[in-house]
């Protein structure tokens, strides 16, 4: 058995709680100077001490392994290509530093992402094209992703909130419209009305919640339970959203948005009877979809959202995506990594979901860094309603890493020891690391291309041996 050295992130965690080394020591029932040997990876850290301190802070004990920052490393990679391809910087070493300093890891990485985002500002006024101010900035949706991301996809405060009114209320399966109009009028005054030409308008002044009569019984509960956050739960929303971003600002407002949906999914399908059920039926999508009445998206999306401290979900990715790549959604729980820049791996399986909708497609995908993971996938079409209306389709993913594969009803079947089985993926044609795949829409970033008038080769983009 390996021995585990994760000083750096056990200070972390003890500087976060704000407690002394004589305080943490106590509570581990250990000598200071054993615990200050472990902070400073003199000694590793040992089974009795890893299951006192997922006992004393609710971390799952792979908070303290090397695959925790997987996700940290693939975002360095993506940041700093250019230097790892002109070796001013070795893979080793960005593995390093977010395994023994991920603090550090993250000031560089967002010094990396600024530096980007001020050459592609540039580039306009460099090649002739323009001003240097025309590139477009990071758009305030995908800030608001990044707010999530950054946060695993749960927020403990809203989650146990939006589960306290969802008691006080008596959210059951069957009555949820029942207990969400009866709040809305008797707790706040605020009426129904089914007339809306959008999804959705509240009339704060009247005090009516008008709901467009193409909703569907599910998607009426999320409006109304939305409408409740901001109701009930506003100052918080403020609070929650002003943590990153400036009072008033545009990417301000759409953070309470986010933080009222994640609050809206909270209040409608509540921690504890959903967790139970998941497991229950093992994950089993549909299965929960007609067990609480609501649509594949949501369901998929409250299950990435499972990571209660002391009772997990299994720790799930999802990404919802178009014909065209475009990734309007995506969160995360583990350590995959969502590229940022460029396309999605076109051997990805969210993308054969367009092809036959209505099907669950399961497939097990490998990393270029040997991380595996179960992905499940499915295109969903959305209709305003009425012939010739033009509709919407996207393909909605829900992936987990190999070791929780079991506990899915998907990993029927599936031979999950079998390596050799998994279908290479990579992060994107242009930082990805797999120089023989024949999908490849681009050159690798950083490498030589091999010129050869002579003779032809099945991969596209045949790299010489040394770098540029």
């Amino acid at each position: 058995m390996s021995k585990t050295y994760a000083g750096a992130r056990l200070r972390r965690l003890r500087e976060e709680r704000r407690l002394s080394q004589v305080e943490l020591a106590r509570m581990l029932a250990i000598s200071p100077s054993y615990l200050n040997q472990m902070e400073h990876d003199s000694r590793p850290l040992t089974v009795p001490v890893l299951l006192r301190l997922t006992e004393a802070f609710g971390v799952d004990p792979g908070f303290f392994s090397e695959r925790d920052t997987s996700r940290l490393l693939a975002d360095l990679r993506e940041a700093l290509a250019t230097e790892v391809a002109e070796a001013r910087v070795s893979p080793s070493d960005l593995a390093e530093l977010a395994s023994r300093m991920p603090a550090v890891a993250e000031v560089l990485l967002g010094l990396g992402r600024r530096n980007q985002a001020l050459a592609e500002r540039l580039a306009p006024a460099a090649d002739g094209r323009g001003p240097a101010d025309s590139a477009l900035p990071r758009s305030p949706h995908e800030e608001i992703r990044e707010f999530f991301y950054r946060r695993q996809n749960y927020l403990d405060d809203t989650d146990l909130a939006a589960e306290s009114l969802a008691r006080t209320i008596g959210i059951r399966p069957g009555e949820v419209l029942r207990a969400l109009s009866a709040r809305l009028a008797e707790g706040h005054g605020v009426r129904l009305a089914a007339d809306s030409d959008r999804l959705h308008h509240y009339d704060p002044a009247g005090r009516v919640l008008h709901l467009s009569n193409r909703l569907r019984p599910g998607q009426q509960a999320f409006r109304m339970a939305t409408q409740l956050a901001l109701l009930e739960y506003d100052g918080e929303l403020s609070r929650l959203a002003s943590e990153d971003y400036d009072k008033g600002s545009t990417t301000w407002s759409l953070a309470r948005i986010g933080i009222a949906n994640y609050y809206a999914a909270a209040l409608v399908l509540p921690y504890r009877a959903f967790h139970a059920a998941a497991e229950e039926c093992r994950y089993d999508i549909e299965r929960l979809t007609d067990r609480f009445g609501l649509g594949y998206e949501t369901v998929c999306h409250r299950l990435s959202t499972l990571q209660r401290p002391r009772l997990r979900g299994v720790p799930f990715s999802f990404v919802r995506v178009d014909r065209a790549g475009n990734m309007s959604k995506r969160q995360s729980a583990t350590g995959f990594h969502f590229s940022r820049v460029g396309g999605t791996c076109p051997l990805w399986n969210v993308y054969e979901a367009f092809a036959a909708p209505g099907r669950i497609h399961v497939q097990i995908a490998s990393m270029p860094d040997g991380q595996r993971y179960l992905w499940t996938a499915r295109a969903v079409t959305r209709h305003r309603g009425g012939w010739g209306e033009p509709g919407k389709t996207f393909a909605i993913g829900l992936g987990c890493e190999i070791r929780h594969a079991a506990r899915l009803v998907y990993s029927d079947g599936l031979d999950l020891d079998n390596v050799s089985a998994a279908t290479p993926i990579g992060m994107g044609c242009r930082i990805c690391e797999r120089l023989d795949c024949p999908q490849r829409a681009v050159p690798p970033l950083g490498r030589t291309l091999a010129a050869d008038e002579n003779s032809t080769t099945f991969v596209p983009y045949p790299v010489s041996d040394g770098p540029n």
